[in-house]
């Protein structure tokens, strides 16, 4: 893994920090309604599953599969859609020609923090931070019941939760050093390493040197 600054994947989206300059309607209480109860609802909904799937199935292949398809969904919201919207921040990766691994994180500009909407930013970080407390809880209960195969499940919970966390803490760190992009090794012990390989390539694949796109 690389830790030299790294441009931007050319794409035809928004500019990034440039989403709420399309307008200049005054700040509402929830800019982004949609996006604030999805970023609760999926980690939300995982964790009731969680709690409450052996009252409504005996299956466990059925309730791991519905939690971590939840806990999927939930990854894939903060990281692409939430952590961009309502904190202004995103963190990434790409392979570049030499099959280097860059892991990108980026936070608005200071000029650009005050347009962030405070309530949403709120509910972002206190989600974040919440959630991987109660998957620790369960972690707990799950080790000292010797409930070794609801064991994994809350494994997989924490890796993709304390995954968005560390990213984000990671962003929120640059913009506290007044940094606009930083990019760094992200992985810092082998059980995040060997979560982020589970989401960012196949399984059993060779690893490829061809530039990828933003994840």
């Amino acid at each position: 893994m690389s830790s030299a600054t790294v441009p931007l994947l050319d794409d035809d989206t928004v500019p990034f920090g440039e989403e709420d300059n399309l307008d200049g309607a005054p700040q509402k209480k929830y800019t982004h309604p949609y996006i604030t109860f999805f970023h609760l609802f999926f980690r939300g909904a995982s964790v009731v599953v969680y709690m409450l799937c052996g009252w409504f199935s005996e299956s466990f292949i059925a309730s791991f599969v519905a939690v971590v398809l939840l806990l999927s969904a939930d990854f894939w919201t903060v990281k692409n859609l939430s952590g961009r919207f309502l904190v202004g921040m995103r963190w990434w990766n790409f392979v570049d020609d030499e099959g280097i691994s860059h892991w990108v994180f980026e936070s608005k500009k200071n000029t650009q923090v005050s347009r962030v909407n405070a309530h949403e930013s709120r509910i972002f970080w206190l989600a974040l931070i919440l959630f991987p407390v109660i998957w620790a809880v369960f972690f707990i209960v799950a080790l000292f019941g010797l409930k070794f195969k609801w064991l994994l499940l809350v494994l997989i919970a924490l890796a993709l939760n304390g995954a968005n966390l560390y990213g984000y803490v990671k962003c929120n760190f640059g913009a506290n050093k007044n940094i606009g992009s930083v990019t760094t090794d992200f992985v810092r012990t082998q059980v995040l390493k060997n979560a982020f390989d589970m989401m960012t390539k196949p399984t059993n694949q060779p690893t490829t040197t061809k530039p990828t796109g933003v994840i």
